[in-house]
């Protein structure tokens, strides 16, 4: 049997962060496990090519259940490739609000506040132009504003401006609400994602193992102790002996791994036909998903001249309590539209991100086949605040198109057309636009309390030579895309593994 210092599970957005800066230790030796392959592929590489990858071997192809507050099952894209999740998304690169992470450290994440989180966020990436109290230099990563935006864009922006929002430079920086333009990981015009700033440039070390195809099927569990890994590769069953397995899989690969290997509520287990190894309620529960409405759009009776996503963001508090954004609004160049919903040529799409749900879902098993995908519940607007606030959304869009910053393509929005209905009706018409905004988190998350399922050092409660490290941790989702934050989480659980930590900052 192989045996490693360090085996980390799940080569994404943090899995190659921990396994890039684990293997800086030429005295370790690491293995990196994947189920998914190369990311070096045209249309992982290709930044115009995103929508596609959904529909390919590079995601995991998960479905929600069926959710009960819109009568139908939802897409769960999962990266299954080298940059995970990160290598098929639309690249957009926010951290989240400063208060999204000292409300995490109140709820018991010790160390996890935004004076904690901040020197990792810096350490990722190079802005060699930001402001250095808030952005880093000499970092793998090099996120980017877009070029010139196209008159869409900031048609948009102007809009929100007129409708009393004000304008904001780096949403990365002091403060992350307003509008304007976030930055993207796309560099040289092409995606750029962890396997490409950290991992790529580690496997050339000599203590650096990665395998790609390679499925964990469970953790292994001797005496209260992870020893190890059971994976499937080429349609074998192998096995690797580890000093300590870090399970970054994602916020359904790696509650579900616990699950599988019984790390979990043991009633559910057993009920599974999974023999229970640590009684541990709280593995799975917590999921929460940022809502997307999709196909609301603006119907223009003059050909437009451009394509692809602008870019161009509102990032919007709807009351004036000190947290952080509670909507995520943007323009995007195409007819955005779900599967059953008609496509309306010469049209664009207003994308209404909900930030802070407070309805929580679950990841489930199945059964006990590790093959098996599991349970999937989102919860979407279990909780009536969450349908209310999208409500919001569309009155927020209204608002900045009856600005007349879209009168020059003369057509017609959505928006308006929506607002028109009863209330009985305009609910309807939301839940019909409801999608995932693909940031799943928060099953595994961080505390100190009997339902937390790792400590602030990220280990499993109960189980010794285990810590999980990915968007699965987050207490709660940040109020922006989960990507950012998830490479942090690799860095900081990095640290902890090696037994030091950056010094907080003193920027608040």
């Amino acid at each position: 049997m192989d045996k490693f210092d360090f085996v980390v599970v799940g080569g994404g957005s943090a899995g190659c962060v921990v396994a890039a800066r684990l293997s800086e230790d030429p005295g370790v030796s690491v293995l990196l496990l994947e189920a998914g392959g190369d990311e070096r592929r045209a249309d992982v590489m290709d930044p115009a090519r995103w929508e596609e990858l959904q529909d390919t071997d590079a995601n995991w192809g998960f479905e929600t259940v069926v959710q009960a507050g819109t009568g139908r099952a939802h897409p769960a894209p999962r990266g299954r490739v080298l940059g995970g999740s990160g290598s098929i998304n639309c690249m957009t690169h926010l951290r989240g609000h400063r208060l999204d992470f000292d409300h995490w450290a109140s709820l018991g994440a010790k160390g996890w506040d935004h004076a904690g989180v901040l020197p990792y966020f810096q350490r990722s990436e190079h802005v060699p132009g930001g402001d250095p109290r808030y952005r880093g230099t000499g970092g793998p990563l090099r996120p980017r504003a877009p070029g010139e935006p196209h008159r869409l864009g900031e048609a948009f922006v102007q809009g929100a401006l007129s409708a009393g929002h004000r304008r904001t430079g780096d949403f990365n920086a002091a403060e992350m609400s307003g509008v304007g333009h976030p930055e993207s990981l796309v560099l040289d015009g092409s995606r750029e994602s962890t396997a490409t700033a950290y991992l790529r440039p580690a496997m050339a070390r000599k203590n650096l193992t990665v395998r790609t195809q390679s499925t964990a099927l469970r953790l292994t569990v001797r005496d209260g102790r992870c020893d190890g890994v059971e994976y499937l590769r080429d349609g074998v069953r192998e096995s690797v002996s580890a000093g300590e397995v870090i399970l970054c899989a994602g916020a359904v690969g790696s509650p579900h791994r616990l699950l599988l290997s019984g790390i979990g509520p043991a009633d559910e287990l057993a009920a599974a036909g999974v023999e229970p190894v640590c009684d541990l309620p709280g593995v799975g529960r917590n999921l929460q998903d940022h809502i997307l409405l999709a196909g609301i759009r603006y119907h223009a009776r003059r050909p437009l001249t451009a394509t692809g996503m602008d870019g161009a963001t509102l990032l919007a508090r709807t009351d004036g309590a000190d947290h952080g954004p509670d909507l995520n609004l943007c323009v995007m160049n195409f007819d955005y539209h779900l599967s059953w919903q008609q496509p309306a040529p010469d049209s664009f799409t207003f994308a209404i991100g909900h930030m802070r749900p407070a309805s929580r879902g679950s990841v489930r098993l199945a059964s006990a086949d590790p093959l098996a995908a599991p349970l999937i519940d989102p919860a979407y607007v279990r909780e009536r605040g969450d349908l209310d606030e999208l409500v919001r959304g569309v009155e927020l869009v209204d608002e900045i198109v009856r600005t007349g910053a879209f009168d020059e393509w003369d057509g017609r929005s959505d928006t308006t057309a929506m607002l028109g209905l009863g209330r009985t009706e305009l609910e309807r018409a939301v839940r019909e636009s409801i999608s995932s905004y693909f940031h799943l988190s928060g099953t595994a998350r961080i505390g100190t309390d009997d339902e937390a399922v790792v400590d602030p050092d990220l280990r499993v409660r109960g189980i010794d030579g285990l810590r999980v490290a990915d968007a699965s941790v987050m207490p709660t989702v940040v109020s922006a895309n989960t990507n950012a934050a998830s490479i942090m989480i690799g860095e900081k659980a990095a640290d902890l593994v090696r037994g030091r930590c950056l010094r907080a900052s003193s920027v608040r």
